[in-house]
């Protein structure tokens, strides 16, 4: 049997680790060689190789797309240079009188941004909604719709939506749906087989997981698609350099053994959080108080290692816990090897005007953590010792 028809048959786990690997026909190089070249020799008049210009095509991209496309269950990706020019790539063949999309009202900050503006230059017709809410769901689902975008957990409430119930909603309304999937990677949610028809990442997080390179990726479900979508990318120059595919497809190989172990920690520091007198509410699906618990139990591998928790000192509180808290660094983004705490309201969704923060349930209490590979035990010290100020 060879390694190819060995894999079909393998975890995903195991297929992360050797797509792509021992396929150097040149010299034999067990990783895949990374290609830096712009631009590629045609061998002749009319004769175009697989590849000609890298922004249309690159051979170390097309292995980390096969990778991703591979882990989603998807028929295969589009790499992009961000998660945001991958979600802006969604909305690139929508036309005039089939543009409406219906987007959660507590998407990420940045994602929130993108789409006001270009709901504002009229590329799309925009609707937001609580889509928790099945009769807001409805509602807003009773007219035809071009794109559904679905976040699950939400960032950075972590609020869990039910995936196909939303799916089957969307696909009613004539919409294709799309599910970003940052906050979990492949490694444990799969939207496609509730039936999404595309899948969104920010690869800088989880997939990259070392906080060294910005990424993003669109997993299409079609042949049509995804062809329609790499023509978008290379028209727009939005596809992924070389290296930065290079230093993505190095990371993803690693990817289920660090979930596992950053899953594992959040869920400890969950529990801790839970039982600090200054912490009004925590926000972690593996939490059995969190609201959607069981219905993340049901639909995910797992919880992640992404939680949010508020004070009950408010913005005060957060001010005099960030003065002091060693350990987990103060910095925008997640997914990576290092432990993050972030004041959302000022930070990633500083975007969002107050009252969409307020509509979000974003508060000046509210803190957001990104837990890494670092001892559960060290990093529950390091809280305790900067909660202890409040």
């Amino acid at each position: 049997m060879s390694k190819k028809d060995y894999l079909k048959d393998a975890k995903l786990s195991t297929r992360v680790i050797n797509i792509g690997i021992d396929t150097d026909t040149a010299h034999g190089a067990v990783m895949p060689p990374i290609y830096l070249s712009s631009n590629y020799t045609f061998e002749g008049f009319g004769k175009k190789r697989t590849f000609d210009y890298a922004r249309s095509g690159n051979p170390t991209r097309e292995v980390v797309s096969e990778v991703i496309a591979e882990l989603e269950g998807g028929i295969g990706a589009v790499m992009t240079a961000s998660g945001m020019a991958a979600i802006d790539l969604l909305w690139q063949p929508l036309e005039k009188g089939n543009n409406r999309v219906v987007a959660p009202h507590d998407c990420y900050g940045g994602t929130q941004r993108q789409l006001n503006a270009r709901a504002k230059q009229g590329l799309i017709d925009l609707v937001y909604v609580d889509q928790g809410d099945d009769a807001a769901v409805l509602k807003a689902l009773s007219q035809p719709t071009a794109m559904l975008l679905i976040e699950t957990p939400s960032n950075p409430l972590m609020r869990v939506v039910d995936l196909q119930k939303l799916i089957d909603l969307g696909h009613k309304a004539g919409a294709k749906v799309a599910v970003d999937n940052t906050f979990l990677s492949p490694a444990l949610q799969n939207p496609i087989k509730f039936g999404a028809d595309f899948v969104v990442h920010s690869t800088t997080k989880y997939i990259n997981g070392h906080s060294d390179v910005i990424g993003g990726a669109l997993v299409c479900t079609t042949a049509e698609d995804l062809t329609l979508y790499r023509w978008w990318a290379n028209c727009v120059g939005s596809t992924a350099p070389a290296f930065d595919s290079y230093l993505t497809l190095r990371g993803v190989r690693t990817l289920f053994v660090r979930i596992k172990q950053q899953q594992q920690s959040a869920q400890a520091v969950a529990e801790y959080l839970e039982s600090h007198p200054v912490v009004s509410k925590v926000f972690y699906p593996g939490l059995k108080s969190h609201p959607q618990h069981d219905l993340a139990a049901r639909q995910q591998a797992g919880f992640g290692a992404m939680m949010s928790f508020e004070l009950k000192g408010g913005l005060d509180a957060v001010k005099a816990v960030l003065d002091v808290v060693d350990l987990f660094s103060l910095a925008e983004s997640l997914g990576g090897v290092e432990s993050l705490i972030v004041h959302p309201a000022s930070m990633t969704h500083a975007a969002m005007s107050p009252e969409a923060q307020a509509t979000a349930g974003i508060t000046g209490g509210l803190l957001r953590l990104s837990i890494g590979l670092e001892d559960a035990d060290d990093l529950i010290k390091a809280l305790a010792r900067a909660l202890s100020v409040v």
